[in-house]
């Protein structure tokens, strides 16, 4: 099974692309197979159409808070509330979600999902510093559009009705990863307040270059809970460390996540190591 981690961008260009790490799991070591970067939504929808099985966890959120809709009178089931908000554009989201925060008190403006807290996430609502709610809005109508099944929302029987010609199409599992929750266990103590990445050439710091080192020497290592270890080789090692910005990065601890749901998935728990408690609307990170 091919295993993916994709960091996501809902504005892609070549100079800041999406880019997906590939690979493989053997015995508890995740080898990375390649990079790809991806300039356009385009190319991304036609990455995920490609016909080939895959596990990948994808950096965005998958889901709203059952809060926001609710208030917001959209529908609640998760594939009606998706196609709802695909059909809006950005200055409709950024409208509906200020009036929102506007009529909420000083110091919870924002609703959350039940995920956001266990993995240090974002609301999947704010539409800056980061701008997720446009990753939602981007990246998840491909997902659907291309018959990609993501377990606990949007199962295989609505996949195959999503894709031509599915009933023969490989499997294809998309799971919401959060490489930050992942590089804070790596970075260990303190590490929610080491960076290691900025897309600002100013501030890629040798501190930051450090970072990155120990998380990828702590990845190799296995320092994590996930008991897994990274495989690369000096070349690969050295792109992600020259990677200032992150993104290689980012997109192989997503790569990380997913290796971790597929041996969930081969050890016969449910729905990849999703929780049975997640919300069906709201969706859950992976590993959270």
């Amino acid at each position: 099974m091919l295993l993916a981690g994709c960091d996501f961008s809902s504005g892609p260009t070549p100079r800041k692309p999406i880019v997906f790490a590939t690979g493989g799991l053997d015995r508890g070591r995740v080898h990375l197979l390649g990079l790809e970067r991806l300039p356009s939504l385009e190319a991304y929808a036609q990455w995920l159409a490609r016909p080939q099985a895959w596990v990948c966890g994808f950096d965005l959120p998958f889901g709203l808070p059952r809060e926001l809709v609710v208030q917001l009178g959209w529908p609640t089931d998760w594939l009606a509330c998706m196609r709802h908000y695909a059909g809006l554009s950005r200055q409709d989201i950024r409208q509906a979600f200020a009036g929102f925060c506007d009529a909420r008190p000083a110091g919870s403006k924002f609703a959350h999902r039940a995920t956001d807290k266990p993995a240090g996430s974002s609301p999947s609502m704010k539409w800056v510093n980061p701008p997720v709610a446009y990753m939602l809005h981007a990246g998840v109508a491909p997902l659907i559009d291309a018959g990609v099944q993501l377990p606990g929302l949007h199962g295989a029987e609505a996949a195959r009705c999503a894709a031509p010609h599915s009933a023969a199409w490989p499997s294809r599992i998309g799971l919401e990863a959060y490489p930050g929750l992942l590089a804070r266990e790596l970075l260990g103590p303190g590490g929610e307040r080491r960076s290691y990445k900025s897309d600002d050439k100013a501030k890629q710091t040798a501190d930051r270059l450090i970072a990155r080192k120990d998380l990828i020497t702590a990845a190799e290592n296995g320092q994590t809970r996930l008991g897994l270890r990274l495989k690369l080789s000096h070349a690969q090692r050295d792109a992600l460390v020259d990677d200032a910005s992150g993104d290689s990065l980012d997109a192989v601890l997503c790569l990380m996540q997913a290796a971790w749901a597929q041996r969930q998935h081969e050890q016969g728990h449910p729905c990849h190591g999703l929780p049975a408690h997640l919300d069906p609307l709201e969706g859950w990170i992976l590993t959270a």
